[in-house]
């Protein structure tokens, strides 16, 4: 009997051992991603259901019925700095995605709750924006569901939602502008000038590009052998019309990517003085 005893423990020892060290694949793996944008970034957790033969949306998805946009754990986001969604400014922290899908549009809503995982668990005034967006078809079906961020922009970028032929977009911008020239303007003051960076957003944006000169001559006064900086001061003699001196800027800058074997710079100057020769 006892020894009846000891052998049934070790049955069960053996089964609990194999239950505590089993692995098996998520049916709906989770998905964590982090797009850089703007002056920081963006940071999306969701689960990745499939298919699986399964009619999707008006199905598995039903229409007109909250939908945690996943499944599993509830779809969160988080935004590490203030961004402007559908007119609404959203400060930085974390946040709920859930939806609404329709057939031929959907409401996106980002939510103070981070637990929505049933249309029963949604709360509506905790609401922060919501979205309409239009449906458009894809030509393939997509197997997995799928959030992606595309388009990203210094400014702008979209958050896609996609399954089954279905896809959505959600917009979303922000505002870097004064907070970049708060910090050339402080800078400015201190030891170690921004001269080329400055230089560079400057140009980039739109602004003085005489400023923008300016400082790229004093990125080249103290690096004479950056032949990065000759070919944008080159970019920004030519955006100023001053072809003679863009030219002689993009042949130094040729002549030093040449001398340090940077094919990549000597390419963009032999492009700069082709146009500049048209």
């Amino acid at each position: 009997m006892r020894k009846l005893f000891f052998a049934a423990i070790a049955v069960f020892g053996f089964f609990l051992a194999d239950a505590q060290t089993l692995t098996t694949p998520q049916p709906s793996p989770t998905q964590t991603i982090k797009q850089n944008f703007g002056l920081s970034n963006i940071e999306l957790s969701y689960s990745r259901p499939g298919m699986k033969g399964r009619k999707i949306f008006g199905d598995l998805v039903p229409f007109g019925k909250v939908w945690r946009t996943g499944a599993n754990n509830a779809t969160t986001i988080t935004f590490a700095d203030e961004v402007t969604i559908g007119g609404t400014k959203i400060k930085a922290g974390k946040y709920g995605l859930v939806t609404i899908p329709e057939k031929k549009s959907w409401t996106i809503i980002i939510t103070k709750q981070l637990d929505v995982t049933s249309p029963a668990g949604y709360k509506q005034d905790q609401d922060v924006v919501r979205v309409e967006a239009n449906t458009m078809s894809m030509d393939e079906s997509m197997e997995s569901f799928t959030m992606q961020f595309a388009n990203i922009k210094p400014t702008s970028c979209e958050l896609h939602i996609m399954w089954d032929r279905t896809a959505v977009s959600l917009p979303i911008t922000t505002e870097i502008d004064k907070k970049i020239t708060d910090q050339i303007d402080q800078l400015m003051n201190k030891d170690n000038k921004p001269y080329f960076s400055a230089a560079m957003y400057y140009m980039e944006s739109g602004k003085d590009l005489n400023q923008a000169l300016a400082w790229f001559d004093k990125g080249v006064e103290l690096q004479p052998n950056a032949f990065w900086i000759h070919h944008q001061r080159a970019n920004c003699l030519a955006k100023l019309g001053k072809k003679d001196e863009a030219k002689a800027a993009a042949e130094k800058s040729k002549a030093l990517a040449t001398e340090q074997k940077n094919d990549d710079y000597v390419a963009l100057n032999d492009k700069l003085l082709a146009e500049l020769n048209k």
